[in-house]
């Protein structure tokens, strides 16, 4: 027991030291990062903490938890992108100390670190830890009541883990809506036609379950319709539905696209899937495993499918996808490093294919940004060649960094012919240097070409009492980087755009629109141009 404790405190030390530093390294991404980051901070402006709300007015697409959590870690630290992020990096603390206990309980000690490694070292599940999205908690929840459910059957006290399932899966509701039921809905459906039934699981377990999950989420859905009446609740709902049904914000994508997302961004554990078979299978000999294992692919599929259908693809929508992905890799991972199965060839071809892929990309990353130039006459978006012309320093150096991973990739899959432990340790260790070098060094880089000028601009009227808004784009980094505050003029929440650009406005207005929106906007009677930067055109009404 005392072990135990100790390598779960060195494991969330070093979750710690990966996702905690640089946290603020960079601005927050519009539009999810920012979204809800802006949520937060108006909470702690209205001191209304029932209710939801984007430039103050109710914002229904999303329940309040992780709101609530970014909340509190502003009071603590300050509004900025570090305590934005902060929720997210405790939530891989707790993850990755979750993932040691139930694979150390349900396969053994060494695929146990093996999956902590591979999850801490394949490129997206590492990197959304130190986002402010509400995925990564998301999905933390509903793995722990998938895990509960799990428990019912095969624990010493299948009551507990059905009112601990319930209200794990509750507060996945409070944390992002109805999907948090839809999936493990269709999961459990699916389990029953492979399992011929719910053998092993007693019927009033999942009324327990069922009525945990509700008081769970009633906590805030029932506590707002009290309150304010059924509107919110049903706006939610029709968002939900909205969302699945139709491309959002213009994020589409063809059937195939999480498919692609999870194959690149999870390397290298996606790789590891291909070594799954038949003989690999029968490699399991505890029916308890086995169980968890048909679980696990059932919720790797699950998600995957219902996002490919569902109309609005972004890259997190499939990031669920994460634990049953990385668990089965990292099964394979335990069962070639006990030598009870030979590494296949098509596995060895991808971990090539891909990782030279990214290695490439990396290395010319700085010869692109140090000859943008010679990629101008490719685009005919002009947005897209005036975030180009951002002053951002490169180095031929930095080619160095793709390079050593290049070979390093080569080394290691060379080495992992003769020693397969070796060469995959050698392999994460890379895959670990590597994400936090672009996560630190990169990223900040792609963010001066995409949105640091318009950042910029809006951070210029923080404190000031004057009007802000964009013109031609969505965005909510206007509101939370300017600070803005709720307007006392009715008027304004009417038609904001409209009644900023041309009615009887009671503060000085300024305005910022892409530069494919500029003549326009140049045109307007009441507008005058008063600065352009990297694509953004900036504006003040004429008094």
């Amino acid at each position: 027991m005392k072990q135990d404790l100790v390598k779960q405190l060195l494991i969330a030390l070093g979750a710690a030291i990966l996702f905690i530093p640089f946290l603020g390294h960079v601005h927050l991404f519009d539009w999810d990062e920012v979204n809800f980051a802006e949520c937060a901070r108006e909470m702690l402006v209205t001191k209304n903490y029932m209710r939801v709300q984007v430039d103050f007015q109710p914002f229904w697409e999303k329940p309040p938890l992780f709101i609530w959590m970014q909340a509190a870690c502003m009071s603590v630290f300050g509004v900025n992108e570090f305590a934005a992020r902060f929720p997210n990096a405790v939530v891989g603390i707790v993850t990755l100390c979750t993932l040691f206990y139930v694979g150390k309980k349900i396969v053994s000690e060494r695929m146990a670190w093996w999956w902590v490694a591979i999850y801490t070292t394949s490129w997206l599940p590492a990197f959304y830890f130190k986002t402010a999205i509400i995925d990564p908690t998301f999905n933390l929840f509903i793995f722990l009541s998938f895990y509960q459910v799990y428990l019912m059957r095969y624990g010493q006290r299948g009551l507990l883990h059905a009112l601990l399932g319930g209200i794990f899966m509750g507060l996945a509701i409070m944390t992002k809506g109805p999907v948090a039921v839809l999936v493990p809905g269709l999961s459990l459906g699916i389990y029953v036609i492979l399992n011929k039934g719910l053998w092993g699981y007693k019927w009033y377990s999942f009324l327990v379950l069922a009525l945990a999950c509700f008081v769970t989420a009633f906590l805030w859905f029932g506590v707002d319709m009290i309150q304010n009446g059924l509107w919110f609740t049903r706006e939610f709902l029709k968002y939900q539905v909205r969302l699945f049904m139709t491309e959002d914000a213009g994020h589409g994508g063809p059937i195939y696209y999480h498919v692609v997302v999870l194959l690149i961004g999870c390397f290298p554990a996606s790789a590891l899937l291909f070594q799954s078979g038949k003989r690999s299978a029968a490699t399991v000999v505890r029916k308890e495993e086995k169980d968890f294992i048909r679980w696990m692919w059932i919720m790797f599929w699950v998600v995957l499918v219902l996002f490919s259908i569902v109309q609005s693809k972004i890259v997190h929508y499939s990031s669920l996808c994460y634990f049953p992905l990385t668990f089965l890799a990292a099964i394979q991972l335990s069962r070639l490093d006990e030598r009870k199965i030979n590494l296949k060839k098509i596995v060895t071809i991808f971990l090539a294919a891909i990782g030279i892929l990214i290695a490439v990309a990396i290395t010319l990353l700085p010869v692109v940004g140090i000859h943008k130039e010679k990629l101008i006459p490719l685009f005919d978006d002009p947005f897209a060649v005036a975030n180009l012309q951002a002053a951002v320093p490169w180095s031929y150096a930095e080619c160095l960094f793709g390079l050593l991973y290049l070979a390093g990739i080569i080394v290691a899959l060379i080495l992992a012919r003769r020693s397969f432990q070796k060469g995959m340790l050698l392999l994460l260790g890379l895959q670990l240097v590597i994400i936090q070098v672009t996560m630190t060094h990169f990223v900040p880089k792609i963010e001066a070409y995409s949105q640091k000028a318009a950042v910029d601009y809006y951070k210029s009227f923080a404190g000031k009492d004057v009007y802000l808004q964009t013109l031609d784009f969505a965005s909510y980094g206007y509101l939370f980087y300017s600070a803005k505050q709720p307007s006392t003029n009715p008027e304004y929440y009417k038609d904001k755009r409209g009644w900023m650009l041309n009615g009887k406005v009671d503060k000085p207005c300024y305005f910022i629109a892409k530069i494919t929106s500029a003549a326009e906007y140049d045109k307007h009677p009441n507008l005058m141009r008063i600065g352009e930067r990297n694509g953004y055109v900036f504006y003040k009404r004429k008094q």
